[in-house]
């Protein structure tokens, strides 16, 4: 097939996902390479200029000339936007496929991976109507609000508790006539697809995170946190909560040694890591692959051929 056939469009995407740690950056660089593809990347706090160390970012040498897209596209002061991503991923997925390329995206934040995926909508905002409805939090109440919710979304008043979501979806109602829960993911591709799953070791990923985390440390995460708290990334959203980063901010400040900081970091990438396996575990669409099998990138690349 050449590069331009219509044929190519149809492909599917191939994504690589898994818990942090578990190999999915090499993975995705041995796809590019065996199929003739580039990589979209798909983990949220990469899109993030200088946060380098502990996102543990691809480098430039480890990317071994594959093109890689979504990296480092934002200020550590923006606040990063599932919608937002949906729609460049997607644009930059068409164009790789119109250059007769394989789309490769890799990643372990799962919604941003379903944003890219799968059919999802995301409903507009409206400040005005925000305010007016925090407004009315302040002044009657949860309750009150909850019950207007059950009125015209009883799945979604069943389902969220805290005043920001009901708020949210009281929100949507009004600005598009829909209950909240109309938006909800359906597993559903957009496109093909196909997702390969890094099946890994529990005790072994716990050590290797651990191991990865004092590896950072060593390589200068404290100078980084703290090159990047000159550039704002106290006022960032996300980006000042991200694993490691918050932790090292409190050194920083004074509040915890090096060593603190880097054990807190550790217990938190650990529960970060349980988090994506659940998440992802519950897709049924994810073909799953050990991550030491010496045939790993032989029996994915027959995956994605397959498919």
């Amino acid at each position: 097939m050449n590069p331009g056939d219509p044929g190519r469009l149809s492909l599917p995407v191939i994504a690589v996902v898994g818990p942090t740690g578990s190999g999915k950056s090499d993975l995705g660089v041995e796809l590019a390479l065996a199929l003739d593809g580039e990589v979209i990347n798909a983990d949220a706090l990469q899109f993030y200029r200088g946060m380098d160390i502990g996102t543990a970012k691809i480098t430039v040498n480890e990317r071994q000339g594959v093109p890689h897209h979504l990296l480092d596209i934002m200020d550590v002061t923006e606040e990063a936007s599932v919608a937002d991503f949906q729609a460049e991923c997607r644009a930059r997925i068409e164009d790789i496929h119109s250059r007769g390329k394989r789309a490769i995206m890799v990643g372990g934040s799962g919604l941003y991976v379903r944003a890219a995926l799968d059919i999802l909508e995301f409903p507009g905002t409206d400040p005005a109507v925000r305010r007016r409805l925090e407004q009315e939090f302040d002044e009657v109440g949860l309750a009150s609000l909850r019950s207007r919710l059950e009125e015209v979304d009883p799945v979604s008043a069943a389902r969220l508790a805290d005043a920001r979501r009901v708020i949210r979806a009281l929100e949507v109602h009004q600005l598009t006539g829909r209950p909240f829960s109309s938006f909800m993911p359906r597993r559903e591709y957009h496109q093909p697809a196909v997702q390969i799953g890094l099946a890994v070791d529990r005790d072994l990923l716990r050590e290797r995170l651990a191991q990865r985390v004092h590896r950072m440390v060593d390589a200068g995460l404290l100078q980084e946190v703290e090159r990047l708290g000159t550039a704002g990334l106290r006022d960032g959203r996300t980006a000042s909560r991200a694993l490691g980063y918050s932790q090292f901010l409190k050194v920083i400040d004074g509040e915890a040694s090096v060593r603190e900081a880097a054990e807190e970091t550790i217990v938190a990438t650990r529960q970060f890591a349980r988090r994506q396996l659940t998440w992802f575990r519950a897709d049924p669409r994810i073909q799953w692959l050990d991550w030491q099998d010496p045939e790993l990138v032989a029996k994915a690349v027959e995956l994605a051929r397959r498919t």
